[in-house]
């Protein structure tokens, strides 16, 4: 799971009512304020600045294979972009690479190129395009067992047969040749970096790209203690609009910020005690979390493949392995130059607009961060019974709320605890400014429309306010006793995998409601997000 990401409601259908201009282009490239990613590899040992060129390049092969996966005819298109040098041209090429594809993710994955599909397709490429769900479903269950954990696993593509009937292809088989490469550069990286533990994951990593059995190398990254920090594979499962099955490449190749990270630690040694404290019923928690449960803070110096479009990526929790979860807990991935930058062009003009002068005040990066860890910490926690499964196309909103409400949830237990220093109001008034940040990625994707359920709740139960000025505003009173109702609700539909709760839940109140929306269109001028601009 992770912190990312698309777009302005209001603008979606009317922006990409026809196949834009240059003029309409450059406008929608706008709404990604580029932003510089400081990085200082100086500290990094001769072997691991050898060896950060070697797994850069092959997150460059991961963006091949990502592009691929987001739709069969991307590889083929860009191409043919590139030979375009005029000025259209080139907007166009720059806002495809923004996209990894011609469907904009800002405008719920419309397309601005002509004589491509209306709409990204929901499946992407991991299914055959034709393909429904029931045919799905009724195909599996005629497989044996293995096979059918296969076919709705991670690492397997749907494919037709001669006789049209459906069949499974693993990832090393499909993508192949690139997968070839790619082990090949983490082998050679693995020979020059003189840490060792960077080192056994980059071979098991490059072996599991051979194999498609992830379970070593998640361990072995589970237990990576290095400065030069690697995460590559098929992790996240958000482009599997269907049925969130299918995981994507991605690649954040990061420099570890030792002095940050030493803070976290008051964090994971509490992560238990969060868990037993939980608003839900006993028998649904975990009472032995994993041990490793490890937090890094890092600075990004590269992200390729499905960590690399639309909304960018300011933290991540993986594995989303649930054998290892279970045994280990999961790491938690701070990409504080990122966060810094999203904070700093995205997040502070945006709370000119939505809050008073005075709220203004309260407004903090370190409450920002902060929030950030706990949502990536409160993703391993709580409920872990195949939920994924159960709540389907469901699942990645139902996630995302939890994991921001359980994140508030967590906070606030630290200050009651004396654990934290009390920062109530500088904590939900910025989760408060922040919310419209995330709302303005839209309802169609699964931060959005979690951010929308948890606003409305919020907003339903009195503990935000919306003030006659069109500012808004946070009631301490209600707020702490409203995230505590929020979090126990949505843990229950997890923990009982209750898919028709669950879309009550979002169908209710999972939309941008008029008053909401006129807030959102005096925002439409802002940028959205980040573009990174960097070096390497």
């Amino acid at each position: 799971m992770r912190v990312k990401r698309y777009a302005p409601f209001l603008l979606c259908m009317a922006l990409l009512a026809a196949i834009p201009d240059l003029n309409q282009l450059n406008r929608m490239i706008a709404r990604f304020a580029p932003a510089e990613l400081k990085v200082d590899t100086s500290g990094l040992a001769s072997g691991d600045r050898q060896a950060l060129r070697k797994v850069t390049e092959a997150a460059r092969v991961i963006d091949q294979i990502f592009l691929l996966q987001r739709w069969s005819g991307n590889a083929a298109l860009r191409a043919q972009l590139v030979k375009d040098t005029s000025a259209l041209g080139k907007a166009r090429l720059h806002y495809f690479d923004l996209n990894k594809g011609p469907w904009s993710d800002l405008d719920a994955h419309a397309a601005f190129l002509p004589d491509v599909l209306a709409k990204k397709l929901p499946g992407a490429n991991f299914y055959p395009e034709d393909m429904t769900k029931d045919e799905f479903d009724a195909w599996v269950k005629g497989l044996p067992a293995a096979q059918q954990e296969q076919a709705r696993g991670f690492f397997t593509v749907i494919r037709r047969r001669a006789d049209k009937k459906l069949t499974m292809v693993p990832y090393s088989k499909a993508y192949a040749q690139d997968l070839e490469r790619a082990a090949k550069l983490l082998e050679e990286a693995a020979a020059l970096t003189p840490n060792t533990t960077l080192k056994e994951f980059l071979k098991l990593r490059a072996q599991a790209f051979r194999t498609d059995d992830y379970y070593a190398s998640d361990v072995a990254w589970m237990k990576l203690d290095a400065p030069l920090d690697v995460t590559i594979g098929p992790y996240e499962t958000y482009n599997d609009e269907v049925f969130g099955y299918k995981a994507a490449f991605e690649a954040y190749i990061t420099l570890r910020d030792d002095q940050e990270t030493a803070k976290m630690k008051n964090f994971a040694d509490h992560i238990q005690e969060i868990e037993n404290n939980l608003p839900l019923d006993t028998k649904y928690k975990n009472p032995k979390l994993g041990a490793l449960a490890p937090i890094r803070v890092v600075n990004e110096v590269l992200a390729t493949g499905d960590g690399a479009h639309g909304i960018r990526t300011a933290a991540f929790n993986l594995p989303n392995d649930e054998r290892i979860v279970r045994a280990m807990g999961s790491k938690r991935v701070m990409l504080k130059n990122v966060q810094e930058a999203k904070f700093s062009r995205i997040l502070q003009p945006i709370a000119a607009r939505v809050l008073s002068a005075e709220d203004r005040k309260q407004l903090s990066f370190d409450a920002f961060f902060t929030h950030i860890l706990a949502h990536e910490m409160t993703h391993g926690i709580g409920p872990r019974n195949g939920v994924r499964q159960s709540l389907k196309e469901l699942h990645s909103a139902i996630e995302e709320a939890k994991a921001d409400a359980t994140g508030l949830f967590m906070l606030q237990y630290l200050f009651d605890q004396k654990l934290l220093p009390a920062a109530e109001r500088q904590l939900y008034t910025t989760f408060l400014a922040s919310s419209f940040r995330t709302l303005r990625f839209g309802v169609h994707e699964a931060h959005g429309r979690g951010m929308a359920l948890q606003f409305n709740y919020l907003l339903d139960k009195g503990a935000f306010l919306a003030r006659a000025d069109g500012t808004f505003a946070v009631d301490l009173a209600k707020v702490k006793g409203a995230v505590r109702g929020l979090v126990g609700d949505l843990l229950t539909v997890e923990a009982t995998g209750d898919y028709a709760r669950a879309k009550k839940m979002l169908d209710e109140l999972g939309a941008i409601r008029p008053p909401l929306a006129r807030v959102l269109d005096k925002l439409k001028d802002l940028p959205t997000d980040i573009e990174p601009v960097r070096a390497l």
